[in-house]
């Protein structure tokens, strides 16, 4: 029985470790997508809710969960920032035609 336990605690930490990338993408992407188009107060809230988030679970999480969030919300930024270059070179292609 000690083995059983043993492998449903590994698949435990696996799907936590999942679902904190999952929850570090969908943050970052909605903190990033909501930024831009916000208000200065509204961005500000957001700036230290994200970050205020990110100390929480510094202090409270496993160290493999706060990893797999700041992956999930590093990923939400690289994409975002790859986003706006590929819509600046198309905009441009298109006013050249």
């Amino acid at each position: 029985m000690s083995t059983f336990t043993e492998v449903l605690s590994v698949i435990g930490f696996v799907i936590r470790a999942l679902g904190f990338a999952l929850l570090g993408f969908a943050l970052g992407r909605f903190t990033l997508d909501s930024y831009a188009k916000a208000a200065w107060q509204v961005q500000i809230a957001l700036a230290v809710g994200f970050f205020g988030l990110l100390v929480g679970l510094t202090n409270y999480s496993s160290p493999g969960s706060m990893g797999m969030f700041a992956l999930g919300a590093g990923a939400a930024m690289l994409m975002s920032a790859m986003r706006k270059k590929e819509e600046d070179s198309s905009s441009g292609e298109a006013g050249k035609k």
